[in-house]
């Protein structure tokens, strides 16, 4: 292909993904979906291979691309099938997070292997967990809800209902869980119709098409990798706890680079916890890639080749390599964004001029709702904070950062779907890193119950602050209250009517030595680094 045929290939490949998340956030029922836009699309080839995704979530996608190839490999599929799946142990990353695949067969319904699959990814707030918003304070993985092995949900065009009513049937909003679970049919249907007609239509066999992709994805990466300076750069960070009492637990990595090619071994990372803060591998991998497609150009292709000049390895038993039946519904959300912390720090050692410091570093997951018989409901926010400054320019304030990529809930939509007050929604000044260059300043949300409610928080950056780089000072870390009295970063409580709970997020650190008249340090610990290149 010349490079105009694999630029517009490339493109019709995207726009596959991108009329599926349209056609899923039109067709969604709940707010988690519909609003906060907490789901992603990607297509990949017969074998598994990453060939094209949205701009969604990094954190699905990234774990979708590393474990893919196992999830498709030695089924016998056939036309109209897709397969429901959320096990973290099988390619998932935590439960809410419910991934559906669909073959496509360009030659109709006598080819006897899949062309390409369309897969997408969807956050529910429901997934039967004992506690509204299905993220609770667990320390087994049966206690975050709901396991879906990887099972047909639709066979030969045909809905299982047996399958889905069992499902749906476990939780507590089995209407929301329904049309959630028929938008994500839907947007599968919609991208194998689309992929189904590009492979008809193009002159080039798709696997042609293909290698020539990812070859030129390989051929970006590798230049973009071979401009870091060849060495080992090690650093380390810490997650605050686990939820059950345990803390400071660390996260090692060392980056070895040469000559385009990148390896990060996690030897020296905690084992895995008795909270869950855990994740699997194909989460930590979904963080790795994430930094270092941070470093390529913007015309990069998201495909399999891409990823190839990148390996990883994580001792099992640990806490980005969980086994199984750990619990992981922090992990997927804190320790990837943890993760990423540790990588561009390691990377700030090398390439000091490109690397931002870091950002607020959490999700601040807020999950709420009732379980009362007539009264039940289920909410669950991801709220932002301050982005990390770099040499070219101060973080931006309230927004999210790396791993994520969602939206808030719109205040007229909590207000009228759930009995909750919005009270306070604004910028947090003064918690950004001062320096020549200010980090971004985190916010403040603050809710007022109507009604009875059980909240779990999951935060991070809580007890150790998102550092600075070059002489910059640290964010400020969060924090949060229910009616003005302190909570734990990791906490489940009960709320009443009247009921005020406040969630302060972090700022994101500060870039280079601030002027002597701009400066608020902070007494909170930072990290520390390794010995730098050897």
């Amino acid at each position: 292909m010349n490079p105009i045929e694999l630029a517009l290939f490339a493109s019709r490949l995207e726009a596959v993904c991108d009329e599926m998340g349209a056609v899923l956030r039109n067709a969604a029922f709940s707010p988690n979906i519909r609003d906060r836009l907490d789901f992603s699309c990607a297509v990949f080839d017969a074998e598994g291979g990453l060939c094209a995704q949205a701009a969604h979530i990094p954190v699905h996608l990234g774990s979708m691309a590393y474990a893919m190839a196992d999830l498709i490999a030695g089924r016998d599929w056939g036309d109209g099938d897709m397969l429901i799946v959320n096990d973290p142990f099988l390619g998932g990353t935590h439960l809410p997070d419910v991934t559906l695949i669909a073959p496509v067969f360009a030659g109709g319904h006598n080819s006897r292997r899949p062309s390409a699959f369309v897969v997408n990814r969807a956050h529910h707030a429901d997934i039967g967990a004992s506690s509204p918003g299905s993220m609770p304070i667990s320390r087994t993985l049966a206690e975050e809800g709901v396991v879906i092995p990887p099972r047909l949900l639709v066979r030969g065009g045909v809905l299982d209902e047996a399958v889905l009513t069992e499902i749906v049937d476990q939780t507590r909003t089995p209407r929301d869980a329904k049309g959630d679970f028929f938008a994500q049919i839907s947007a599968n249907h919609a991208g194998r119709e689309r992929l189904r007609g590009l492979l008809v239509s193009m002159g080039e066999p798709f696997p042609a098409a293909l290698d020539a992709l990812n070859d030129y994805g390989e051929r970006l990466a590798r230049d973009a990798l071979s401009r870091i300076p060849g060495g080992r750069y090690r650093f380390e960070d810490w997650m605050d706890d686990d939820g059950q009492g345990n803390q400071a637990l660390r996260i090692a990595v060392t980056v070895t680079v040469a000559r385009g090619d990148v390896e990060l071994d996690f030897t020296g990372t905690a084992a895995q916890s008795a909270g869950n803060v855990n994740c699997p591998l194909a989460v930590a991998a979904a963080a790795v890639f994430y930094c270092f497609r941070c470093l390529m150009p913007p015309q990069t292709p998201a495909c399999a080749g891409t990823l190839r000049p990148i390996r990883l390895r994580a001792p099992a038993g640990s806490l980005v390599n969980a086994r199984r039946p750990a619990a992981v519904a922090a992990g997927n959300v804190e320790t990837s964004t943890r993760i990423v912390d540790a990588v561009l720090g390691a990377l700030a050692q090398a390439l000091p001029d490109r690397i931002p410091a870091a950002s607020h570093g959490s999700m601040n997951n807020l999950a709420m709702g009732s379980t009362r018989a007539g009264a039940t409901w289920d909410y669950y926010e991801t709220i932002g904070g301050g982005m990390g400054a770099g040499r070219d320019g101060g973080g931006l304030d309230g927004v999210q950062t790396h791993m994520t990529n969602t939206l808030n809930t719109p205040i007229e939509v909590i207000e009228s779907r759930y009995p909750v007050r919005v009270r306070r929604y604004g910028l947090r000044p003064g918690s950004g890193g001062a320096g020549q260059r200010r980090g971004g300043d985190g916010l403040v949300r603050e809710l007022e119950l109507l009604a009875p409610a059980q909240a779990t928080l999951i935060g991070e950056r809580r007890l150790r602050s998102p550092w600075g780089l070059a002489g910059g000072k640290s964010g400020q870390p969060g924090r949060q209250a229910v009616n003005g009295h302190a909570l734990p970063g990791k906490v489940a409580v009960a709320l009443t009517p009247g009921d005020r709970l406040s969630i302060e997020t972090p700022g994101g650190g500060g870039w280079g030595a601030p002027d002597e008249d701009d400066s608020h340090a902070n007494p909170a610990s930072s990290p520390r680094r390794g010995a730098g290149r050897r």
